[in-house]
C-alpha cells in the first residue's frame, strides 16, 4: 500500500487525467482515505449535496454494458445539457487543442473517424479503471450553486488521488446515460447525475501517459485590484 503523501503544490501540479489504467484495484481502506478527504470539501451553507456511488467489479461491468447498449442504440439521457456549440472563442479553441494533443499522442489522424470512434468508446469501459465514482446531486433552483459544490468535491477527490500516488479522470460523458446508471445502482429519480470519475493506478505503458494539457498564464485568468 502506498503511504507517501505528496505536498499540496506537488499534488496540484502532478495531477492529470489519464485515459488508461492498470487493472490493479485499490483496497477498501485506500478508497475510504480518498472519500474521507473529499468529505471535507466546502459547500454552500454546508449543505454537502454530494451523493456518491463507488462502483467496482460486476456492478461496474453492468454499467459498461448498459451504457454501451445505449450508445449503440443512439440513446442518451443526460440530466444536464451539454453542447460543444455553446463553446466560443478561446474556450472552444482550448477544447479543440485538447483533442488534437490527445489523438496525436495515440497516433490517430484527424480524418480517421473509425479510430477516433474506437478511442471514444473507451470512455464506456472507463479506460480500464477498476473503480468509478458516480457523482449525484439534488436539484435546488437553477442548480448552479449545487454544481459548484460538486465541483469542489470532485477536485478534492482528484487531488487526494494524486497526493496518494493514484489517478482519476472526470468523465462528462458518463453523465449522458443517467437513467441506466440510476437503474443499475438503484438511485432515486430525485438525484441528478453530474458526471463520473474513473480511478485507480494510471498505466505508465501507454503513449498518452506523459501527455499533459497546457494552462493559460495566471495573468490571462486573474486580475488584481488594490
Amino acid at each position: 500500500m502506498n503511504t507517501t503523501i505528496l505536498a499540496f503544490d506537488e499534488a496540484v501540479r502532478s495531477r492529470f487525467s489519464p485515459r488508461a489504467f492498470l487493472p490493479t484495484p485499490l483496497t477498501e481502506e485506500q478508497i475510504r482515505q480518498i472519500i474521507t478527504d473529499a468529505q471535507y470539501s466546502p459547500s454552500n451553507s454546508n449543505t454537502q449535496p454530494w451523493h456518491v456511488h463507488i462502483t467496482s467489479g460486476e456492478t461496474k461491468n453492468a454499467l459498461e454494458k448498459g451504457m454501451m447498449k445505449n450508445n449503440s442504440a443512439g440513446i442518451t439521457t443526460p440530466d444536464f445539457t451539454y453542447n460543444y456549440a455553446d463553446f466560443y472563442g478561446d474556450y472552444f479553441d482550448r477544447s479543440q487543442e485538447q483533442a488534437r494533443i490527445y489523438y496525436e499522442a495515440l497516433g490517430i489522424a484527424r480524418g480517421d473517424t473509425a479510430k477516433r470512434y474506437e478511442a471514444y468508446l473507451k470512455n464506456f469501459s472507463f479506460f480500464g479503471a477498476p473503480h468509478v465514482a458516480f457523482l449525484f446531486m439534488p436539484s435546488f433552483g437553477d442548480n448552479v450553486r449545487v454544481a459548484s459544490d460538486m465541483g469542489m468535491y470532485a477536485q478534492t477527490f482528484l487531488l487526494s488521488l494524486a497526493a496518494r500516488g493514484y489517478a482519476g479522470i472526470a468523465q462528462t460523458l458518463l453523465g449522458f446515460h443517467a437513467d441506466v446508471v440510476r437503474q443499475i445502482l438503484g438511485v432515486s429519480e430525485q438525484y441528478r447525475l453530474l458526471f463520473g470519475i474513473s480511478f485507480g493506478y494510471a498505466d505508465p505503458n501507454v503513449p498518452t501517459y506523459h501527455v499533459r494539457m497546457g494552462r493559460v498564464t495566471v495573468d490571462e485568468s486573474v486580475r488584481f485590484h488594490n
